[in-house]
């Protein structure tokens, strides 16, 4: 697993109420998608974004377009930046389980 964390700048004076709504909106569109695991949206100190946890970066790098990219610039105001994370062990306390990334242990 890979995890993607996405930021990018808020418009000036951004409420969490506005940006929950917006987030609210697009969340749709994620459920679907080949190979996304989870998607956690992310506001605070003027930036918005989401952490993806995704099966593989091929996998997510189809999301990433440039025309996703302009999306997000158009509808929340800047471009977004995607930092890259290896993801070797996971906790979920939900399910109870620890899960460990074989291809990363090998």
């Amino acid at each position: 697993m890979i995890i993607a964390s996405v930021r990018f700048r808020m418009r000036p004076g951004t409420t969490l109420e506005e940006v929950t709504r917006a987030f609210e909106v697009s969340a749709p569109k994620y459920q679907k998608v080949p190979g996304l695991i989870t998607k956690h949206y992310v506001f605070g100190n003027g930036r918005g974004g989401g952490i993806y946890v995704w099966e593989s970066r091929e996998l997510a790098e189809r999301l990433y377009s440039p025309e996703w990219k302009a999306q997000i610039a158009e509808r929340y105001g800047a471009a977004p930046e995607i930092e890259w994370l290896d993801n070797p062990v996971t906790v979920d306390n939900v399910t109870g389980r620890v899960t460990v990334d074989a291809a990363k242990a090998a």
